[in-house]
């Protein structure tokens, strides 16, 4: 089993494959890109990198929703319409002021608290409550800090080409086609993210003026 990486700041894409899913391999590849906040998924490895953690509330979401379809009608919902509302704030954080989105963290944990509070009988909610518990204070990272994304979607739409590439012609079966395959698009997306081309981006490469990392 071969596990897929991908790590974006605001001048870096990059991309890792490695034979198993461990910390000391996110810290590797991160540690001369040093940023103040990190967005992710729940996996334990990906954990407290940063000062800050935001964790992808469409995985949240999920669950939740996972929850619902399993019949808890009572806790999920409210979980789920809490966790919509700042969702919905991601796209506007620009519009308002530090002040006004204190207020809306503020708020925003406030009712967590009485929602987590709440008695649950049902075992998917239960369980979903214990989840709950051990994130809650990485929900809101987005309503006082702009620079971190709603979810972790960019990262897995940036991973999505190499899980298919690896599914359907097992081009990764090999150490050299991972480096490989994982270099190209480390430095093709870094070269997105600047306006350059991939082409210009390769030749600048070649010639030894170009760095990912």
């Amino acid at each position: 089993m071969q596990w897929q990486w991908v790590f974006l700041s605001s001048d870096a894409v990059l991309h890792k494959i490695a034979s198993r899913r461990v910390r000391c391999v996110a810290e590797d590849v991160l540690r001369r890109h040093r940023t103040d906040v990190s967005a992710s998924d729940r996996y334990s490895g990906q954990e407290e990198l940063r000062r800050e953690h935001q964790v992808c509330l469409a995985h949240v979401l999920s669950d939740v929703q996972y929850a619902i379809d399993s019949a808890n009608t009572v806790f999920a919902p409210h979980i789920r319409d809490h966790l919509r509302c700042a969702t919905k704030v991601g796209p506007r954080r620009d519009q308002l002021k530090d002040s006004t989105l204190a207020a809306y963290a503020a708020k925003a944990d406030i009712m967590l608290d009485r929602l987590v509070t709440r008695p649950v009988a049902h075992p998917a909610g239960r369980a979903l409550l214990k989840q709950i518990k051990a994130w809650r204070g990485k929900f809101f990272v987005i309503l006082t800090n702009c620079d971190v994304p709603v979810t972790s979607n960019i990262s897995e739409r940036e991973i999505r080409p190499s899980v298919v590439f690896r599914k359907v012609s097992n081009g990764l079966g090999s150490d050299w086609g991972a480096q490989i395959h994982t270099g190209y698009h480390s430095v093709t997306g870094t070269a997105r993210l600047s306006g350059q081309s991939a082409l210009s981006a390769i030749c600048d490469l070649v010639d030894g003026r170009f760095a990912v990392a």
